[in-house]
């Protein structure tokens, strides 16, 4: 074989080289949105400010404007005297933390009572399992009005009106958190990895805390936003069982706001921002976390 065969049969794979990296680059290479992305996006998200701005306009304003049209689309003066009135007429300051010990509470116990049984539902073996699921989901379709006489009734006799407890305990597990655990469970749970931790001589507490917990970290911290945002609102439940007087959440205190012949609707919106802040602070300093619990949880799943 002559010098420039073989020389030819070296170059042969260097030659295939550039291919394979342009096909490289092009699988790699990241697609842009285009102007009717942005266009869409920006309209859902002007859509979804607008409630929060305009309360924030209308507590900036008097009762007058707001009953003129067209309505004020700009902020006022009176914005941080409306707070002021709201912030004391409706005792605003321990509205707020008893709503976040109330959220903060519940939030906690849905998440650990429903990992404890949404994982022994997906992966213990029990007798009557199946049935006792449907039973579970079951609650979900009976109207919360249905259990109002009933619990009250065991709030009264326990002496628990107006106080935080009778808010609390009655909320610490959902059917809905349960039935979401055992389904993320199923699928982001191995059960390989139980019957190898079983094999060790791990107790079921050791199971939970190294291998339960930790696959279900994401879904818990989900589910904890969802039920802390039901929590913080929950008004149904608290106007019946909390008084104004006593130990108010946010969403009762509220009701208690603007009183008189015309409502001072300005007053209203100003105390609604105070009782909505809180949240929004909340996905600010944990939002990048709880959305990088979801990206985790399904690159893993």
């Amino acid at each position: 074989m002559s010098t420039t065969a073989v020389r030819d049969e070296v170059r042969a794979p260097r030659d295939l080289k550039p291919e394979r990296t342009r096909g490289v680059r092009k699988a790699g290479r990241q697609r842009h949105a285009g102007k009717l992305t942005y266009a869409i996006l920006i309209v859902f998200t002007v859509g979804s400010l607008f409630p929060l701005v305009w309360t924030a306009i209308a507590a900036s304003r008097n009762n007058t404007r707001l009953a003129q049209t067209p309505p004020p689309f700009w902020f006022g003066g009176n914005l941080f005297k409306n707070l002021e009135i709201a912030w004391t007429d409706a005792n605003m300051g321990t509205a707020l933390l008893n709503t976040a010990v109330v959220a903060g509470s519940v939030a906690a116990g849905t998440v650990l009572f429903s990992t404890f049984a949404g994982f022994a539902f997906a992966k213990l073996r029990f007798r009557f399992k199946n049935l006792l699921l449907l039973l579970v989901i079951g609650t979900m379709m009976v109207p919360p009005q249905l259990s109002v006489v009933p619990l009250y009734m065991m709030v009264a006799k326990l002496q628990w009106t107006d106080q935080l407890q009778s808010v609390i305990l009655p909320t610490l597990v959902s059917a809905f958190g349960v039935f979401f655990m055992r389904q993320y469970l199923m699928e982001a749970l191995p059960i390989e990895l139980i019957e190898a931790a079983r094999m060790d001589g791990a107790s079921s507490i050791r199971v939970m805390w190294h291998i339960v917990f930790p696959a279900a970290r994401p879904a818990m911290a989900v589910l904890g936003m969802l039920t802390f945002v039901m929590a913080w609102n929950d008004f149904f439940w608290p106007i019946i069982a909390l008084t104004q007087n006593g130990s108010p959440t946010v969403q009762v205190a509220l009701t208690g706001l603007g009183r008189g012949f015309i409502p001072d609707q300005s007053v209203i919106m100003a105390g609604a921002l105070l009782g909505t802040l809180p949240l929004l602070i909340a996905f600010v300093l944990f939002g990048k976390q709880i959305v990088g619990g979801i990206m985790q949880g399904a690159v893993k799943g």
